[in-house]
């Protein structure tokens, strides 16, 4: 099946992981334009992956039948103007991954008859191990699901969701989720540094530790609560710190930090929309 011409308007850190990704997959790098204001970084970009680029967004787009937008949030209505007549021509797929940006507000600069995907994906995409949600408008069909689901896989795991409000809970679960993990694992070292480990063993301890963590939860069959189970044993050392965290409400904490994430990309994102005819 012959690949479709994608364009990803933006080639900042996460429009280069996308355009690093596809290649990696075995995407034809003479199917991708890639674009953005600075010729420097588009040569680079060009020398390393071999695709087409420009600083000329419509020129990018001219054939393109996937649009993926990857360009700041404050900016996306301009882009969308400046494309808008040639998108209403040719009616390629949209795919967005611009934070906050409602479909509604995209319809509103684009049109109300195009397909668009909206995509959140977290930062580590940028190392391919991502975590992206995709939400599709009405207008989207089974084969442009599969090509949107693909680009966003080679970054990644992706998956679907029927209701885009829940784009919201996904900003503060898998979006903001790093940087919870990050803050706890920094807290661990600096509490290790202060018992007496040396900064090198200790950053390396924890993020091993992490990582190992992570993976037993991706590869095996028990539930992550029977995993945490599994190392508690009754009277040792990890069900002594557990309980610790427990007593001083770990789960409310979370709860509290979680609804206040999910809370502000709403407003946010009634904010954006506020604006969108302006």
């Amino acid at each position: 099946m012959t690949k479709p011409v994608i364009a990803i308007i933006g080639t900042g850190n996460m429009g280069t992981s996308l355009i690093g990704g596809l290649i990696k997959s075995g995407y034809p790098s003479d199917k991708i334009w890639g674009t953005c204001p600075n010729k420097e970084k588009l040569e680079h970009l060009h020398q390393y992956f071999h695709i087409h680029t420009s600083t000329n967004n419509i020129k990018a787009c001219e054939s393109a039948e996937v649009i993926l937008f990857a360009v700041k949030p404050n900016i996306l209505k301009e882009v969308a103007a400046e494309l808008a007549s040639l998108i209403q021509s040719r009616h390629p797929l949209i795919i967005s991954i611009v934070t906050g940006i409602q479909t509604q507000n995209i319809q509103a600069w684009l049109g109300e008859d195009i397909p668009i995907v909206r995509a959140m994906p977290n930062t580590p995409a940028l190392i391919n191990a991502g975590a992206t949600a995709l939400y599709a408008n009405t207008l989207v069909d089974h084969s442009q699901r599969n090509i949107a689901e693909s680009i966003l896989r080679s970054v990644g795991v992706a998956v679907w969701l029927q209701e885009e409000s829940l784009l919201d809970i996904v900003t503060a679960i898998s979006g903001s989720g790093p940087a919870y993990f990050f803050l706890i694992m920094e807290a661990m070292q600096q509490i290790a540094q202060k018992l007496g480990l040396s900064s090198k063993i200790a950053s390396l301890l924890i993020k091993e530790t992490a990582l190992g963590a992570a993976r037993m939860a991706i590869e095996s069959d028990y539930s992550l609560e029977e995993l945490r189970q599994k190392v508690t044993s009754p009277g040792g050392t990890t069900e002594k710190a557990v309980s610790v965290l427990e007593e001083n409400q770990i789960r409310k904490i979370f709860k509290n930090a979680i609804d206040a994430a999910v809370k502000r990309s709403q407003e946010l994102g009634q904010l954006k929309s506020s604006h969108r005819g302006n």
